[in-house]
């Protein structure tokens, strides 16, 4: 779920320079949470995690129920949680840390700064981003998250190989999104093996809710056109 809720708003660090790995809590483990203000540049993602693994991003982690779950079934995996809401981030990472999951950090910031300033060049295998704020009033609609500029920044932080998974239960945003990503992010929809997720716990909090709710939830893959595996798919709903 991305950036559906709140918290106390904080400047965004400037752009440049690089970031350090994150710091230990009593020196035995790392911490998961990136503390703010430590970021001035792009992540060294290999530093930041203590491993050159590939990296999922995940947009509006909310309290972390689709991070974690993946972060736990998928070990060999490094997941970075992008949230607004430190309240909901904080939640996040006490499950993580309780969990033991070290190949889990969680960040809190805007997600259009970090896509803009703070991830590099095909650095990540997928990002995530499910239910995002619509920002229904028609006022407000510059605030989405999706636009041509956020799309250019998604295909260009993307592997070769690399997955955009979307979903959302508006259809406006949905269509929307689908005429935005392709021409600006340089993607073509396809077949994610991994998306929809069928476990459960694979589902985000607002997805488990609105499906309860028997809303449809709109969903969408878009792959780097260098993926062998990228084939045009048709775009699908999900009910139950």
């Amino acid at each position: 779920m991305a950036d559906r809720e709140d918290d106390t708003t904080v400047p965004c660090p400037p752009p440049g320079g690089t970031a350090p790995p994150p710091l230990s809590t009593g020196g035995a483990r790392p911490a998961l949470e990136i503390p703010p203000g430590l970021v001035t540049g792009p992540f060294d993602l290999a530093a930041l995690f203590g491993n050159p693994r590939p990296v999922e991003v995940e947009i509006g982690i909310g309290k972390g129920r689709f991070l974690l779950a993946q972060a736990e079934a998928r070990r060999e995996v490094n997941f970075l949680g992008i949230e607004w809401s430190l309240k909901y981030l904080r939640v996040a990472r006490d499950r993580a840390e309780r969990r033991g999951l070290m190949n889990v950090r969680v960040y809190r910031a805007d997600a259009r700064h970090v896509l803009a300033d703070l991830l590099p060049d095909r650095s990540v295998g997928r990002v995530h981003v499910y239910c995002p704020d619509p920002w229904p009033k028609k006022r407000h609609r510059k605030r989405r998250l999706f636009t041509p500029a956020t799309a250019a920044h998604l295909g260009r932080a993307l592997a070769a190989g690399g997955y955009l998974d979307v979903s959302t239960d508006v259809l406006e945003y949905y269509e929307e999104i689908r005429a935005v990503i392709p021409p600006h992010g340089g993607l073509v929809e396809a077949v994610d093996p991994l998306f929809p997720i069928d476990s459960p716990e694979g589902r985000t909090s607002y997805e488990v809710k609105y499906l309860a709710l028997g809303r449809i939830i709109y969903r969408a893959s878009y792959a780097r056109p260098a993926d062998p595996r990228g084939v045009r798919a048709p775009a699908r709903e999900s009910r139950e």
